[in-house]
């Protein structure tokens, strides 16, 4: 068995040996406070056509939110880059918002847009927002100066250097951010929910906890954890189809 293999079946072997000690720290407990992984898997076979259903809203909410700040912090965060001395006027509102926590703006949001599907969307969007911007601006900046001489040789315009030049260079730092942003998008939807919301997994975890089903809410919970595993999983593949190039150059030479 070669070395990949057995890193592999570690991989399995943990989980596996996890699950057990939590089934014998549960029959030896004997209180529904604690239940194991067997009325675990009891409540996801009873409520998973809920579970889905209100997994479903939330990752619908998640993907409008990340959208809205795909398509407005990704061209923001290169043109600061761009233009330096914008970049540099706004880097202290920038670092400012990135140690904010989206959760810290519910009672504003809630102020202008209520509690409806709007303000859910703006604080994903918020939260987001941050690590798209900052790679995005940070992968703009950095662009070696060999590429803006190649743009003045070119005689190319600002619009046309950020579209040709900053952005291929900056695909690998934004996909990075992207990546962050997605993980971002669902913790908050889910955070969101759980103090806005009448739907949504957040809101079925709530419930859950609020009627001691303690059992139905780690059945939401292990659901989340595979709709984030199979979502990083789908968006790394997608970053290693549409970055070949970047993942081709840093292969270890042999």
């Amino acid at each position: 068995m070669n070395r990949e293999r057995r890193i592999a079946l570690l991989g399995l072997l943990v989980p596996l040996v996890i699950v057990i000690l939590w089934q014998i720290a549960a029959l030896l407990q004997k209180t529904p406070l604690f239940p194991g992984p067997l009325k675990v898997a009891l409540a996801i076979w009873q409520n998973y056509p809920v579970i889905l259903h209100e997994l479903g809203i939330t990752l619908l909410r998640a993907t409008a939110g990340f959208a809205v700040a795909v398509i407005t912090m990704i061209p923001l965060g290169i043109f600061l880059g761009r233009v330096r001395v914008i970049g540099r006027v706004l880097e202290p509102l920038m670092d400012m918002l990135a140690t904010l926590p989206p959760p810290a703006i519910i009672p504003l949001v809630m102020l202008f847009a209520g509690t409806g599907d709007w303000a859910k969307i703006v604080i994903i969007a918020y939260a987001a927002a941050v690590p798209l911007l900052m790679n995005s601006y940070e992968a703009s900046h950095s662009i070696h100066p060999m590429l803006s001489r190649v743009a003045k040789s070119l005689h190319l315009s600002r619009l046309e250097t950020m579209r040709l030049i900053d952005w291929p260079s900056s695909l690998p730092m934004i996909a990075t951010g992207a990546r962050l942003a997605i993980a971002s998008s669902l913790l908050v939807s889910v955070t969101s929910e759980m103090l806005l919301s009448t739907n949504g997994i957040g809101t079925y975890l709530q419930r859950s906890q609020e009627n001691f089903r303690l059992d139905a809410g780690l059945a939401g919970i292990a659901f989340i954890s595979l709709a984030g595993i199979l979502v990083n999983a789908g968006v790394f593949r997608l970053e290693k189809k549409w970055l070949f190039w970047h993942y081709r150059d840093q292969r270890p030479v042999e």
